[in-house]
Parts: structure tokens; C-alpha cells; sequence
């Protein structure tokens, strides 16, 4: 199929320059496009999931994807989607979390020596060497001040204030077209919505630098930025942004926060951040409709974005957490399972010594009182990994502790306490 029909069935296109040009490049040509990723934090979150999974669709379709790591433009700060200016960080910083994001970007792209293999680029390699004369001289001179005014990335920055840094945003992104035109025949640069003023000064640049009578073929595309049914920010939950990197956001908390999709968005989200055929996410649009109970299409979605983000065997293991906390089952898990199921339950360091259950509910603050606990316990409420405790004077033993370190308390039917026990 068509790169393009699938990217338009898939909801994934919001505006093309020259849209039969394009269609053409792409069907005579192997077509080398590119994606920057400014480095504003130490991992991506899944709102840079759409434009990584744009350049590998293209990649699967035989063009060869460029990853541009923005460690010059980093520093600055695009003024694109935002209301205020963003806070600038130290170059060891920007270089730190450039190398992260492009060892994340790894995971998703192919990076091999194949015809269409994807590369990873960094334009402090050219921004940085730029002077300052030769910047104004050679690339500001085509840029002029009401031709960036009109830009919606600064028009909207106006009224609160832009600074020169960022207003100068527009022509370091164009010089990175130009630069991976000139050295990588990069004829497609993609991008959200909010960087389609960006996108199209760049291709304007590219143009007015060109030999007078030599054509420059380049192109521009941008997908629309994602919004959620209910009306909050997607990418958004209780705890903050959702992260690519594991350390940041758990397998378990980013299998989650797909199976917990809005009904609303589900079909979407399918067509937005997986793989899976049209034919495919039809039928599982059917299921929603005729068995909304099961859902089919959450953990469909759920299963294969993690999958791809963390692998497999993360995957599983998210799976496993996800079976224990249902069914109340927790033995089954092992230590690492303990910390990404019970990271946000409250939790107590508890020395293993001859305190009776009751003095351990009040301990680690699950009961209010010994008279409580007592209660508790008599009424069957009170489970030990999982399993009804009943005995007032039972006293945790090696077997209660999972992995040696860890024991689930568990009152009612769903209220988890974690213990961090010590011998």
C-alpha cells in the first residue's frame, strides 16, 4: 500500500506541502525523511511516540529514516506549543540527554547498514561550530522579521513575551533541513502540527540557498497532535508524564495506562502507535461494539505498544503483575514484579521479629489500633500474599517473605499495603 493512503486511513496525516508532488517523490524514489527529537529531559515520553513510529512506517515502506537528536537546538528551546519559555539546561546535560534519547530511539528504529537503514544524527555536530557572523550572514539574511511574526510558533508567543534565543528557534530548525539536504539528500522533514511554521521556513530556506536554476524537491508533513476523548492532555495520568524509559515509568504502569484507554479513544490509539492492519483494527472495533465487556482492543493496544517499547519479556512480566493484582494471587511474583505492582501502595519497613500480626497491622499503620486489627483479622478481612489470615497471634516467617524481602498485606478487598522487611 501507499504510504500515504495507509498514514490517511490511520488518521495519522494533518497537512502535506505539494500532496501529489509528495506521493510521487515517494513512488519514484527511496526517500530520506527526517524527525528531530529535541533533548529536554532524559527519556522520551509517549507523546514522541507518534512521530518515532512516523519514521518507522516510512522505514517499512523503504525510505531511510533520519532520527535528528536536537543537542544544538537543545539548548535554546523551541517556543513551538508552548506558553512560556522553557528552562535552559547546561551543555553536559543536553549532551547526557541526547545520548538517552537516542539509545531510545534505537529500540524503535532499525539502525543498520540496509538501503533504507534509519540514522541517528545530532546537529551540535554543525550548530555548534556555527559563528555567529557567519550565522547572521550566510542563513539570517533570507529570513525576514514579518515573514517570522506571521509564524504561528511565535505569533502565539507574543502576548506573553518571546525572547531572541527562542525567537531564533525557527532558523537553527530550518539550517538542519538545509544541512541534511545538503549532506544526506533529506528531501522530507515530519512533524506535529505545531511544527508545521518551522517545517515550511526550512523548505523556504533550502530553496532561496539553491543555485539560481537548480530545483530543490523538498517536502513537508506534519501529523496532528493527540487529544484525549475526555478532554485532558494525553500522555498525562495522576503521576505525571508517562516515559519511555523503564526507570522513569514502569512496564507495568505503561501497560496500564493503555489498558486503562477511554472506550472513545481505543480504535484511535490503534491506528496511531501500532503496526497492525486495518483489516485487523476493524475487526477489533466490531468486538468493542459487540462485547465491550472483554476488551479485546485495550489489551490488543496495550500488548503491542509495550511490547514494542519494552520487549517481550516486559511485556509478560506486565501481564503477570496485572493477573496477580485480579485475581489477589501475589505469591506468584517475584521481587521485581513487588516493586512495579506496588510502587505507588503505601509501604513500611518491618523487622522480622516475634511481633504478632496484630502489632504488625498497627505497625505499619493498615489498622488503627490493636482493637482494629483484632477486628480485622476475626472478620477475615486481612490477607498475608494473598491468602485469609485469621490467626491473632500468628507471627510472619520466612515463607511469608517474598524474595526475601518483601510481604503484601492486603485488608478488604483492595486495599494493598507493601512490607519492606528486614531479619
Amino acid at each position: 500500500m501507499n504510504i500515504i493512503k495507509d498514514l490517511e486511513q490511520r488518521g495519522l496525516v494533518q497537512q502535506f506541502t505539494d500532496e501529489e508532488g509528495l506521493k510521487q517523490h515517494l513512488t519514484d524514489n527511496v526517500v530520506t525523511l527526517y524527525c528531530g527529537f529535541d533533548p529536554t529531559a532524559d527519556s522520551l515520553h509517549i507523546g514522541h511516540l507518534v512521530p518515532a513510529l512516523m519514521l518507522k512506517r516510512f522505514q517499512q515502506a523503504g525510505h531511510r529514516p533520519i532520527a535528528l537528536i536536537g543537542g544544538g537546538t537543545g539548548m535554546i528551546g523551541d517556543p513551538s506549543g508552548r506558553t512560556d519559555e522553557r528552562q535552559l539546561n547546561d551543555e553536559k546535560t543536553v549532551d547526557y540527554f541526547s545520548q538517552q534519547i537516542e539509545k531510545q530511539l534505537a529500540q524503535i528504529l532499525s539502525f543498520d547498514d540496509s538501503n533504507n537503514g534509519a540514522r541517528a544524527r545530532n546537529n551540535k555536530e554543525w550548530l555548534g561550530s556555527l559563528t555567529l557572523i557567519e550565522f547572521l550572514r550566510d542563513t539570517g539574511k533570507h529570513f525576514g522579521i514579518n515573514y517570522m511574526l506571521a509564524k504561528d510558533s511565535v505569533q502565539s508567543r507574543l502576548e506573553n513575551g518571546i525572547s531572541f534565543t527562542e525567537f531564533t528557534y525557527m532558523i537553527l530548525q530550518s539550517y538542519d533541513f538545509m544541512n541534511l539536504f545538503d549532506k544526506e539528500n533529506c528531501t522530507l522533514q515530519i512533524g506535529g502540527s505545531d511544527q508545521w511554521g518551522n517545517i515550511t521556513a526550512g523548505m523556504e530556506l533550502i530553496r532561496r540557498t539553491r543555485k539560481e536554476g537548480e530545483e530543490a524537491k523538498v517536502f513537508g508533513l506534519t501529523v496532528p497532535l493527540i487529544t484525549k476523548a475526555d478532554g485532558t492532555k494525553f500522555g498525562k495520568t495522576a503521576g505525571g508524564a508517562v516515559w519511555l524509559d523503564k526507570k522513569k515509568t514502569s512496564p507495568y504502569e505503561f501497560y496500564q495506562f493503555w489498558i486503562n484507554t477511554d472506550d472513545r479513544d481505543v480504535i484511535k490509539f490503534l491506528k496511531y502507535f501500532t503496526f497492525l492492519t486495518m483489516e485487523e483494527i476493524d475487526a477489533l472495533e466490531i468486538a468493542l461494539k459487540e462485547a465491550p465487556e472483554k476488551r479485546e482492543a485495550h489489551i490488543k493496544l496495550a500488548e503491542e505498544v509495550t511490547s514494542m517499547v519494552h520487549g517481550e519479556k516486559a511485556l509478560l512480566q506486565a501481564k503477570r503483575i496485572t493477573e496477580a493484582l485480579f485475581s489477589g494471587d501475589v505469591k506468584q511474583l517475584n521481587g521485581e514484579e513487588i516493586k512495579q505492582g506496588f510502587k505507588d501502595v503505601p509501604s513500611t519497613d518491618i523487622t522480622l521479629d516475634s511481633q504478632t500480626l496484630v502489632d504488625l497491622l498497627v505497625e505499619a499503620k493498615i489498622a488503627a489500633s490493636k482493637r482494629q486489627a483484632r477486628e480485622d483479622i476475626q472478620n477475615g478481612a486481612i490477607y498475608v500474599n494473598g491468602e485469609r489470615n485469621q490467626q491473632l497471634d500468628y507471627q510472619l516467617m520466612d515463607k511469608d517473605l517474598i524474595d526475601g524481602a518483601f510481604t503484601i498485606v492486603r485488608r478488604g478487598k483492595k486495599k494493598y499495603f507493601l512490607l519492606n522487611i528486614t531479619k
